[in-house]
C-alpha cells in the first residue's frame, strides 16, 4: 500500500491529499490528454533540516515542454516554485517521489486540445527501490514503442503509457520483472519506464535520441558521468542480439535509478558489472549530497 504525502497541490491551492479529487468527466481521464513528471527527493542524511531534489530544473523544464504539446503554457519556473512549496509543506522524513501532472481538466466530450481548460497538480508518496537493487530479469516485449511521427515522444504524455502497461504486465505474467521494448525499426528502444544501456568491451552503448526513446534525465546524467570518468560512450541503434552477448546491461530512470539486468529471455548475463557499479556509486553519492562533484544537480530545500 502506498503511503502518500499528506498535502497535495490541486486547483491552485495546497489541500489535504484525500481532498484532491477530479470529476469522472475529466477530459484527461478519457483521452490521455495529460503529461507527467517524476522526481525523487530525500532528506539530507548530513542535515535533517534539508531536503535534496535531483535535477529539479531539468525535470521542470521537461514538464513545461510536455505541456506545450497539450496547448498549455506552463513556465518551468512556476512548476519549480510550486514543487519547492509542496516539499516544504509536507516535510517528508523518508525517501519520496514527487508526481507533477499537467492535464486537460475540462469536462468536454470531444478529443481536442483547443478550447478546453488545463490545470496542474502535484502529489507525492514515500518510495524506496522501484526495482530490486540486486538486479532484474527481462523479456523482449511483443509490444512495440510508438513512433515520433505519430506521437510526441519528447513529452511524457500519459496516453503513451498504455504500451508500457501492456508490456509490463506481459513481462510479469510470463515470469519476468521487466520488459524491453523494440522500436518500429526492430531496434532496441527502452524498458517500460526506463532507458537501457549495454556495455561491450569496456564501452557504454545506448540507443540515441533518434530511436524513439524518452529523453531521460537520469540517462543524460549517466552519459555525462561516464564521459567525465573516461568511459567511452556511443549512442547508436542497438540490435536485439547485442543484449544477449553484452558484458553488462542496466536500466536507468528516476524511479529505477540504476538497476542492473541479470538475465534477458534465457540468456544469463555476467555477474561482474564493474561499469554499472561504478556509475551507480557515483550517482548515489551525488544524489545524497556526499560529494563535491556535480553540486549543480542537487537542489537543496531548507525546511527551517
Amino acid at each position: 500500500m502506498h503511503k502518500f504525502l499528506p498535502i497535495a497541490y490541486f486547483e491552485h491551492q495546497f489541500i489535504p491529499f484525500e481532498d484532491a479529487k477530479i470529476s469522472v468527466a475529466t477530459h484527461a481521464l478519457h483521452y490521455g490528454t495529460a503529461a507527467f513528471g517524476g522526481l525523487r527527493g530525500i532528506p539530507d542524511s548530513q542535515n535533517p533540516n534539508q531536503i535534496l531534489l535531483f535535477r529539479l530544473d531539468r525535470h521542470c523544464k521537461r514538464l513545461s515542454q510536455s505541456a506545450k504539446f497539450l496547448n498549455y503554457d506552463l513556465p518551468a519556473d512556476k512548476i519549480e516554485s510550486i514543487i519547492v512549496d509542496f516539499v516544504k509543506k509536507n516535510r517528508p522524513s523518508q525517501s519520496f517521489y514527487i508526481r507533477p501532472l499537467v492535464y486537460s481538466s475540462g469536462l468536454g466530450i470531444a478529443p481536442r486540445l483547443h478550447n478546453i481548460e488545463k490545470d496542474f497538480l502535484v502529489y507525492g508518496l514515500e518510495m524506496d527501490d522501484y526495482l530490486p537493487a540486486s538486479g532484474i530479469n527481462c523479456r523482449i516485449s511483443s509490444w512495440y514503442r510508438q513512433e515520433d511521427r505519430s506521437f510526441p515522444l519528447r513529452g511524457k504524455i500519459t496516453a503513451a503509457y498504455i504500451t508500457s502497461a501492456l508490456a509490463k504486465t506481459e513481462a510479469v505474467e510470463s515470469g519476468f520483472d521487466e520488459a524491453i521494448l523494440m522500436n518500429s525499426q526492430g531496434k532496441v528502444c527502452e524498458a517500460t519506464g526506463m532507458n537501457i544501456f549495454i556495455v561491450r568491451n569496456g564501452q557504454i552503448i545506448t540507443p540515441g535520441n533518434d530511436q524513439d526513446i524518452l529523453e531521460g534525465i537520469t540517462r543524460d546524467s549517466i552519459l555525462t558521468l561516464a564521459k567525465d570518468s573516461g568511459i567511452s560512450v556511443l549512442e547508436r541503434p542497438v540490435d536485439k542480439s547485442e543484449l544477449f552477448i553484452a558484458d553488462e546491461v542496466f536500466l536507468s530512470g528516476t524511479a529505477a535509478k540504476i538497476t542492473p539486468v541479470k538475465k534477458i529471455e534465457r540468456f544469463e548475463l555476467p555477474e561482474n558489472r564493474p561499469i554499472t557499479e561504478k556509475l551507480k556509486e557515483k550517482l548515489t553519492a551525488i544524489t545524497e549530497n556526499k560529494t563535491s562533484d556535480y553540486k549543480e544537480w542537487v537542489y537543496i530545500i531548507p525546511l527551517d
